[in-house]
């Protein structure tokens, strides 16, 4: 993992864009129609008013109104949120215009003023709610921007794909309705952050001299609603802006599945490999000369997205977003560039897309499992990135891919070191090198004082922790970080290698064994005013009995005890010799459970840890003790 990580320190690139010589050089006529997809799939975790509010800050961009179409896509089939759409199509007639005249910047609504639903039929819905040909503004002056709303159609036999079938759906829907050259894809809770996005992505997408197999523009995923110590380490600052600086020098950033602007064309096949689809309409060089909403139109949009259309197609494997893994972002990205496409990191200063995160450790840690499932998928697949990845774009961007691709990798040190050292030390069993002291009867200080080192490897040890922290440290405050939000990412880190990573990698062997696992699961974005009133207080929120959960209490449980038994024995040996980097080990792991402490001791309200998880996790690392200590003993 180190040395795939060496990749995004080869060539990292920064990059700045100069928007206003654009329309010097284009004239509105000039500006290439773009088709934005918003992708939902749960009205439950995913509110329709949240939906709606992004679907009008992107219909709000500084932009040609009849260049820009919308296409909302409801995979949960929801009358709830197509009601919650025809209502947004006529405030936006009133909305876009005040935007624009009083040339405000925050053009999401909930962010400038600051039920029960039905389940339709699964049989495709397709509703042009505004048409750009038509539909003027409440002033009569301002054209509006198409806005169709589609359910695709799905059968309990057929794969549903997740988030990449309801995309495909999309890019065929869209390329039978407007089939615009440039393509955004959005989460439902990412809203535009900045009205002149599109034109500082034209700045990039329109140059085809300088980068003439520029497939997408990837923007970061920035957030909202952050506490000060980001305790969850949402920012995911490594994964979602170091990396891709990194990568940028090379041939491009991941797709990481929202906030990234594509040209139609990467859908078809590689620069020079182009792949005709199966009817001309879908060709991303057709004309659509008929209205959005005819008859024909309306009908062909319905065939292409029924489904069993894709069968014995190469839609999700040559084709369109593909297919194989439950990141189907990451995984797309990788393929595009095994193709031969490059991409382009845009971070602008003002974020151009800002979303929620969610606000509690459960639901943060059943994403990271989701994530390293999809991860191990690929990367223990045919296409994985060592073996195929660095044969189609080289060691480099291989290794960078690797890196992602084994992220939950992390499990197996990281679960090592929760456990091994503090379960030797209470077993009274040294496994680093010793640091032998003179016996004094002084204060414990004058050991440190009179202290010599016995084995050179001890400071071995010491340069490998204090050299990988400090310089971890580092690249996160030198990056706009600050060091209260450090260390609650490397707690993450170390609180994700024992929950999310290690879960993740068993879910995989389930799948590889046959058994029956989870399998896609939407992130709730639903907010709960007490849980965001703890969050804001920097309050860990547990509050449901998680499996995930266990391993972490286990850890805690076991890493207080070795510590106070290490305390104990310095001040009755008063020596450091043989137990002095098991006692910093697990020193260390007490200090990053402090959360976990006060959840399950201090903590009476609802998002404390549930006396079941403390139980259970108690009794359970009693159990792992007492096998330790028959077995390191057998062993010594």
């Amino acid at each position: 993992m180190w040395s795939t990580a060496q990749a995004f320190r080869m060539n990292p690139v920064s990059r700045k864009v100069f928007p206003e010589t654009l329309e010097k050089l284009l004239e509105r006529k000039d500006f290439p129609a773009m088709d934005i997809f918003i992708c939902t799939a749960d009205p439950f975790k995913e509110p329709p008013i949240n939906v709606v509010n992004t679907a009008l800050s992107v219909m709000a961009y500084d932009y040609p109104s009849e260049k820009l179409s919308v296409y909302v896509s409801d995979d949960g089939g929801s009358e709830l949120t197509m009601f919650a759409f025809m209502e947004a199509a006529k405030f936006g007639k009133i909305w876009l215009p005040f935007c624009k005249e009083n040339n405000i910047m925050d053009r999401c609504p909930d962010v400038y003023f600051r039920s029960n639903y039905v389940i339709s039929a699964h049989a495709v819905e397709v509703k042009v709610l505004l048409n750009s040909k038509q539909d003027v503004d409440i002033n009569g002056k301002l054209l509006m921007p198409n806005l169709v709303y589609f359910s695709r159609e799905k059968s309990k036999t057929t794969p549903h794909h997740f988030k990449a079938g309801a995309l495909n759906a999309l890019l065929r829907v869209s390329g039978i309705m407007t089939n615009a050259p440039i393509i955004l894809t959005l989460d439902c809770d990412m809203y535009s952050n900045d009205p002149s996005t599109l034109e500082r992505v034209l700045c990039y997408l329109s140059d085809k001299f300088r980068k003439p197999n520029c497939g997408y523009v990837q923007f970061p995923q920035r957030f909202h609603g952050l506490n000060r110590a980001d305790i969850y380490a949402s920012e995911l600052k490594r994964l979602l802006i170091l990396a891709p600086y990194g990568m940028d020098g090379l041939l491009g950033p991941s797709y990481v599945g929202t906030g990234c602007f594509f040209h139609r064309r990467v859908f078809f096949g590689g620069p020079s490999a182009y792949i005709e689809p199966e009817i001309p309409a879908l060709s991303p060089s057709n004309n659509v000369d008929k209205p959005i909403n005819s008859e024909k139109i309306l009908n062909l949009a319905h065939h292409v997205s029924g489904c069993n259309y894709e069968n014995k197609t190469n839609w999700g494997s040559k084709m369109g977003f593909r297919y194989g893994s439950l990141v189907e972002d990451y995984y797309t990205g990788f393929r595009l560039q095994c193709e031969g496409w490059h991409s382009i990191f845009c971070n602008p200063s003002r974020p151009a897309f800002l979303g929620d995160v969610p606000i509690n450790l459960n639901d943060i840690l059943n994403q990271t499992k989701r994530w390293s499932v999809g991860l191990l998928e690929v990367g223990f697949s045919k296409f994985s990135p060592l073996t195929f990845g660095v044969r189609a774009m080289g060691i480099l961007m291989g290794l960078s891919y690797a890196h992602y691709a084994f992220w939950p990798v992390w499990s197996f040190p990281v679960a090592t070191y929760a456990f091994l050292p503090s379960l030797a030390l209470l077993n009274a069993i040294p496994i680093f090198p010793k640091v032998k002291s003179t016996p004094t009867p002084l204060w414990i200080a004058s050991t440190w004082s009179q202290s010599h080192v016995n084995e050179p490897w001890f400071f071995l040890y010491i340069f490998l922790f204090l050299g990988a922290y400090g310089q971890d440290c580092l690249d996160f405050v030198l990056n706009e970080g600050t060091l209260e939000r450090w260390w609650s990412d490397q707690r993450m880190w170390l609180i994700r290698g024992l929950s999310s990573f290690l879960f993740g990698s068993i879910e995989l062997i389930s799948n590889y064994l046959g058994m029956a696992t989870h399998g896609f699961n939407v992130t709730s974005k639903v907010i709960d005013d007490e849980q965001r009133k703890r969050y804001d207080q920097g309050i860990f929120e547990f509050g449901v009995s998680s499996p995930l959960f266990v391993p972490l209490i286990m850890a805690s449980i076991l890493n207080l005890v070795a510590f106070l038994g290490g305390i104990l024995h310095i001040f009755k040996e008063r020596s450091l010799d043989n137990f002095s980097i098991q006692i910093l080990i697990a020193g260390f792991g007490v200090l990053n459970s402090l959360p976990f402490y006060k959840a399950m001791v201090l903590r009476r309200d609802k998002g404390r840890m549930p006396i079941k998880t403390t139980i259970t996790s108690t009794i359970l690392i009693g159990v792992l003790y007492e096998i330790s200590y028959f077995l390191l003993k057998s062993c010594n």
